[in-house]
């Protein structure tokens, strides 16, 4: 017979997921984030740590895999601290910019795992952080037709969990 017409076994067949793609950018990191990235390793650990390995297939294929991205960016991390003395942008600050109708919204330039945009948190890679490296307090940049003032840089506010 000819094994195009047999029904497999489900219970042998395997989880294929696929990995998380990794970032070929620096993993720079602030406190925040280093602690966000341990935070879920040790929440991954527990999560494989009570799973039942019959009933929880597809959560134990998902925790790995998500664990092998969390371990493999724990160990690039790169933490960074801004200089409070800077007078330009750089990693890890907050800066305020306003557009000519005084529009404003502030944001901290932080690491990829890190960044939240809902949240006021972008990425060192992104376009917007990367306009804005460099600039001092009253420089101008332009971004989507739009131009805008840096009004404020500063160290961001830390965290409490």
């Amino acid at each position: 017979m000819s094994r195009a017409f047999t029904k497999e076994d489900d219970s042998n067949s395997s989880i294929d997921l696929g990995e998380r793609p990794v970032s070929p950018h620096r993993n720079l990191v602030t406190e925040n984030g280093l602690a966000m990235i341990d935070a879920e390793i040790a929440a991954l650990h527990e999560e494989l740590a009570k799973g039942n390995a019959e009933a929880d297939r597809d959560l134990i294929a998902r925790a790995s895999r998500d664990l092998r991205y969390w371990t493999s960016r724990r160990e690039t991390a790169e933490v960074s601290h801004p200089d409070p003395a800077s007078s330009v942008v750089r990693f890890g600050m907050t800066v305020t910019i306003a557009d000519e109708h005084d529009t404003r919204h502030s944001w901290a330039i932080v690491g990829e795992d890190e960044a939240d945009a809902s949240h006021g948190k972008i990425s060192h890679v992104s376009p917007m952080a990367q306009l804005m490296f460099g600039k001092s307090l009253g420089d101008i940049f332009e971004l989507n037709g739009r131009e805008w003032e840096i009004i404020a840089i500063g160290l961001p506010q830390v965290e409490s969990e």
